[in-house]
């Protein structure tokens, strides 16, 4: 009984704190799951993740540019291929491979191309694995018998969608949780004020952001304090209701979750006064409105204590079943431009920031009879930032064949050859955690693919 008062207590401080704050309540930050690797405090990182809800088609995000792939890649496509002429080129130094992004992502294009300071990477054919997948004598994958286990309901939106955020593709007692939740448990300690949590959600809460110890703030991409523009006697009397002693543990704990929710809110407000407005120019666009938000929020960062933070924000409309090229063409220019304005508002401190993209999976390599495409499995992602070794491809991209030696069936589903745990991984090492015990605490399949990360820092 007492177990399940606690988490209905939980649920109901969490459900009150979405609800009534532009910025969720500051959780209590407990003893547990510091961090035991070496970090220096003084040393600012922060984490942006992009998440592209509904299945991000990325066979054409990132496209083969040569003569023989391209053909291959032309053949299967059919009507959704984007002509070879209108490609962003860029060469992948790691492969020696000519390969092109979708034109609408010429913005970033630049960022990968740049030849002083390249800042844009790739990696191909990542998602969800509870091990790594071998293949028969033939080439094929071998995904049954063999004790071989794959993540559960494997082309299902919801179930991709938490497995990405939870990186805990078999289910288990951190489904719960996510791994950047996790990861903001492990170095909590590192921020000098602990009423500002660490994980922040931009115009919603994320799964992915809730820890064991710390909990999720939640930002509105207008405005910062939810008492902004309010006028006595309502928050005389909001403020009233907050302090009244109810004699309930309950209500008074909601009461002072509630508290610290406009406490921070006002706080970070202030902050954001002081220090003015940014001078870039973003996209009016709910992505580029949520990215100037953490800009924002990165400009106030001494004033908030924060030497670590991560970043929740996302993109909808990559369900495309049908009518897929006009509706990539409008979200790929929207992520292109959104993130290009980001990386400019960052200057220098973009060294200091790593923005990365996740999705549901990927998508057929053939197209269906709608002039779309159906879900699928392993996907290329995006990383920028000025620590990433920008200018490369990690991965192995797949052999753009049928039935080939990538093709979990018959249509292009692709085997993912990077895992969805060392993706992060490689995230997590560069944000400071990097001991075996705090991975396995942040990716608790992890240690089943060697610790082995892509190298996409320098």
């Amino acid at each position: 009984m007492k177990n399940r008062n606690l988490k209905s207590r939980r649920d109901f401080l969490r459900l009150g704190c979405r609800t009534i704050s532009t910025i969720g309540a500051a959780a209590a930050f407990g003893e547990a799951g510091l961090l035991t690797a070496q970090t220096t405090a003084a040393d600012y990182k922060a984490l942006v993740c992009i998440f592209l809800f509904g299945g991000n088609d990325a066979n054409n995000m990132l496209i083969p540019n040569d003569t023989a792939t391209y053909k291959q890649y032309q053949t299967v496509r059919g009507n959704l291929a984007i002509s070879q002429a209108s490609l962003v080129g860029i060469h992948d130094p790691l492969s020696g491979a000519g390969l092109g992004l979708h034109p609408s992502l010429a913005g970033i294009g630049k960022l990968y191309n740049d030849p002083a300071n390249p800042r844009l990477a790739l990696l191909a054919n990542t998602g969800t694995l509870v091990q790594p997948i071998g293949h028969d004598g033939s080439g094929k994958p071998i995904l049954t018998g063999n004790g071989v286990v794959l993540p559960l309901n494997l082309f299902s939106h919801s179930d991709q969608v938490n497995e990405w955020q939870n990186a805990v593709p078999q289910g288990g007692p951190d489904a719960s949780t996510g791994w950047e939740g996790r990861l903001a448990d492990k170095i909590v300690q590192l921020n000098t004020n602990p009423a500002i949590p660490p994980s922040i959600g931009i115009s919603g809460g994320a799964l992915q952001l809730v820890g064991f110890n710390t909990k999720p703030s939640t930002v509105a991409t207008k405005g910062f304090a939810p008492l902004t523009g309010l006028k006595d006697p309502r928050t005389a009397a909001l403020t009233q209701m907050l302090s009244f002693p109810s004699g309930m543990a309950l209500v008074q704990a909601a009461q002072s979750s509630f508290q610290s929710a406009f406490d921070v809110a006002n706080a970070i407000d202030a902050a954001i006064n002081a220090a003015g407005p940014l001078t870039t120019v973003f996209p009016n666009t709910s992505l580029g409105q949520q990215l100037a938000q953490v800009a924002q929020i990165i400009q106030i960062r001494t004033a908030l204590g924060a030497t670590r933070q991560i970043f929740f924000c996302s993109l909808g409309g990559f369900d495309t079943h049908s009518d897929q090229l006009p509706q990539q063409t409008s979200l790929f220019t929207d992520l292109s431009n959104s993130m290009v304005a980001f990386d400019t508002a960052l200057g220098p401190l973009s060294s200091s920031v790593t923005t990365f993209t996740e999705s549901d999976f990927s998508r057929t390599f053939q197209p269906n009879g709608n002039a779309g495409t159906d879900h699928a499995w392993g996907a290329h992602t995006l990383i920028m930032g000025g620590g990433v070794k920008g200018g490369n491809v990690f991965g192995k991209f797949p052999t753009q064949v049928l039935q080939g030696p990538d093709d979990s069936g018959d249509r292009g589903n692709w085997v993912p050859t990077t895992s969805a745990d060392q993706y992060g991984g490689a995230l997590a090492k560069w944000f400071g955690v990097t001991a075996s015990s705090d991975l396995d605490y942040v990716f608790p399949n992890l240690k089943t693919f060697g610790y082995q990360t892509p190298a996409f820092f320098g």
